[in-house]
């Protein structure tokens, strides 16, 4: 009887014969699903720019390929000094740092340089942030520096009883950003020109958990009542930051909310990053699944018993809560699972499942990373497969010499 190959074995088939000839540990990017991601994103966005989230990528090779396709514009960075990275290698002359900064000797580069300073621009959720700089450099030594706002998003309903988000910004209502604006405005050596809010209980939290159906439909109605509440607070934040300053843009959203949140008139341009990768965190989304594009392969080095394959490495653990959903899941050959009394080791990982009494030793096993970026930590390059071969290695942050977090 002859067997049908699934759409799956055609997907492990291709990766292992494009990349038969490297000895694993290794992480690939398939730029056809990066590309198409890319692309339904953009669409997703409809018709407002979207921003790199470049700590989802962390290859400069693959920030530029987003940027140079339509409808991308722009980076959010991590950390200052990637920033400033970034805008000196020609990556990007619009960077956004995500987070407020605590970095001297960056905020020192930065006022030195008229070019990074019209660049560059600074995220501020408090004035002991502007006091800082103008520590390192007072204003009348520098340029005007570029300011963006970081509104609060989080939900507190039952009058702030209740918390459903992250723990971000202090600035959480209209007055409080109008506030900020003025000191900001009110100030020289600094230039107000955005107001940022990342809705993360919306973008960053799938709301179809696998196994999980009370839970999903908890989330949804939080998500809900969350889209409700920000819509309204973040269009009076808006106008009132709008009293002190005429913004440039007004970001928001995150893969996860790249639909919603372009549908928020106040918003004018998207953050998203993870989508391009595809990692696993973002499979529990209902409106939109990206194509995983991410991998990572490890070799079977040992058969410890019937029905187990063990192989080399393979802990690449995500950050946030330490749970199930941070682990890497095995992807192919289909039917492998994590053991729970080891799960995903720093030099072994044994694996059991339909799959594993098939596996010998030498055989590639692919895993998806629970997030995005976070996988090139743990490589120096990216292998980039086209339709059947590897068409090019690019080098990660790591592959770089650049730790920036």
């Amino acid at each position: 009887m002859q067997t049908v190959a699934t759409e799956s074995d055609i997907a492990r088939d291709r990766l292992d014969r494009a990349t038969a000839h490297l000895d694993p540990p290794y992480a690939v990017v398939d730029l056809e699903a990066f590309d198409a991601n890319a692309t339904a994103l953009v669409d997703r966005a409809a018709g407002k720019p979207l921003r790199v989230a470049s700590k989802s990528v962390r290859s400069r090779d693959l920030i530029r390929r987003a940027l140079g396709r339509p409808g991308w514009h722009g980076v959010m960075a991590f950390t200052l000094p990637e920033a400033i990275w970034l805008v000196r290698c020609g990556v990007t002359d619009d960077a956004l740092v995500a987070y407020p900064t605590a970095d001297r000797t960056a905020i020192a580069e930065l006022a030195a340089d008229p070019t990074l300073a019209a660049a560059v621009t600074l995220m501020v959720d408090g004035s002991d942030q502007l006091d800082l700089v103008d520590a390192v450099v007072p204003p009348g030594r520098r340029p005007a520096l570029r300011i963006c706002l970081d509104l609060d998003a989080s939900w507190r309903p039952l009058r702030g009883r209740v918390h459903v988000g992250v723990r971000r910004s202090p600035v959480h209502s209209a007055r409080a950003a109008g506030a900020l604006a003025a000191a900001v405005t009110g100030r020289p050596g600094f230039r107000l020109v955005g107001l940022m809010s990342y809705e993360a209980q919306i973008a960053g939290l799938g709301d179809a958990p696998p196994g999980r159906a009370v839970l999903g439909s908890a989330i949804r109605l939080a998500q809900r009542g969350s889209y409700r509440e920000l819509l309204a607070r973040r269009g009076a934040a808006v106008a009132a930051v709008r009293e002190h300053a005429e913004l440039e843009f007004v970001n928001g959203g995150g893969t996860g909310s790249v639909a919603a949140t372009s549908a928020d008139p106040a918003v004018t341009e998207v953050t998203a990053g993870s989508g391009l990768y595809g990692p696993t965190l973002f499979d529990a989304y209902r409106a939109w699944r990206p194509t995983p594009a991410a991998f990572f392969a490890c070799a079977v080095v040992r058969r410890p018993a019937p029905g187990l394959a063990t192989v080399l490495g393979g802990g690449w653990i995500a950050s946030g809560p330490a749970e199930a959903s941070r682990l890497p899941r095995p992807w192919f050959p289909a039917g492998l699972k994590l053991i729970g009394t080891e799960g995903a080791g720093e030099v072994q990982t044994p694996l059991t499942g339909v799959a594993a009494g098939t596996l010998r030793v030498g055989d590639r096993v692919w895993f998806r990373h629970a997030k995005a970026g976070e996988l090139a930590e743990h490589v120096n390059e990216l292998h980039l497969v086209g339709a059947d071969a590897v068409a090019a290695t690019v080098p990660t942050y790591r592959g770089e010499g650049k730790a920036f977090l």
